[in-house]
């Protein structure tokens, strides 16, 4: 399998990288100096044979010495060369503005574009497929913002939507879901992962009611954040790349990993996060393609350095 391109990750959730073909060109978007300089070397490098095709690119801290600059620098002069990435998540308590507006503060070069969230993956699935059908939410968070053309209803749903589990998954509330499945709602969920990582340890999430929800109402829930296909799909259309060209790295052994290996992407599981030793070994028979301790650890796994 061709090595996955790769650019930069930020912290707290899965990455996606990709790219559509070898080719590193640059666009004609004005850009800042230091970056020109970096791509005109790494350029030069190339046509001159120094740096052959497919050769690892200099390490970051080397690319840092050479021009004086910090290593946030030149991940962006490599994400400005065509090097693609997207951060995907079934994150469902905060919008993509707010996740885009942490990383940024946190002094990534992110914005709301390079995200992809579950319940964005929801809006435009039920615009597509269910326009203007009567939806019930449940989640805990507020992310009315980007569920933009969904007509969210409290009573009387066609559609039940879970995002992700709290306060609000109470006996009421998931018995009166009960009820409107019984009485013909159609049930879909913005993932059904079973725990989350909290400041407390783990803590039970949505998979583990949608079981019992789909069990005593006869139904299946048609998930739409990952693992599903779709979501990936989407993923990859936003970056023109294709799977077989991608690396999926996340803490998720199911959700982000196995799924995507699923799927073609390369896996690549983190010791991070909600990460837990027998993860791993895999599920049933099916194992990460790579195991690294952190994000820390993917420039040389990506050949970067």
């Amino acid at each position: 399998m061709a090595r996955p391109r790769a650019a930069q990750v930020g912290p707290g959730g899965a990455d996606l990288r990709g790219g559509a073909s070898p080719r590193s060109e640059v666009g004609p978007m004005a850009r800042p100096k230091v970056a020109d300089q970096m791509i005109s070397l790494l350029r030069s490098e190339i046509v001159s044979g120094a740096l052959p095709r497919g050769a690892r690119l200099p390490p970051e801290r080397e690319l840092a010495q050479r021009f004086g600059v910090s290593g946030p620098t030149v991940r962006e002069a490599i994400r400005d060369a065509g090097l693609p990435f997207a951060l995907i998540t079934n994150t469902t308590s905060r919008t993509r503005a707010r996740i885009a507006a942490t990383l940024a503060d946190a002094g990534f070069p992110v914005d709301m574009k390079d995200v992809l969230t579950a319940p964005s993956a929801a809006a435009a699935y039920l615009r597509e497929h269910r326009p203007d059908a009567r939806c019930l939410l449940l989640n805990s968070g507020d992310i009315a913002e980007d569920l933009d053309g969904v007509h969210l209803v409290d009573d009387a749903p066609q559609v039940v939507l879970t995002g992700g589990a709290g306060p609000e998954f109470g006996y009421a509330a998931l018995d009166s879901v009960f009820g409107h499945l019984q009485r013909g709602a159609e049930l879909m969920a913005m993932h059904a992962n079973l725990f989350w990582r909290t400041s407390d340890g783990l803590s039970l999430d949505t998979g583990a009611f949608l079981l019992g929800l789909q069990q005593a109402a006869g139904t299946r829930a048609t998930i739409l954040g990952k693992p599903a296909r779709a979501f990936f799909d989407t993923a990859l259309r936003g970056l023109d790349a294709t799977a077989g060209h991608t690396a999926m790295i996340g803490d998720d052994v199911e959700s982000d990993v196995l799924g995507a290996q699923r799927h073609g992407l390369t896996g690549v599981l983190v010791r991070t996060g909600k990460f837990q030793a027998d993860h791993e070994n895999g599920i049933a028979g099916e194992v990460p393609d790579h195991v690294i301790d952190s994000v820390a650890d993917l420039p040389n796994l990506l050949g970067l350095g």
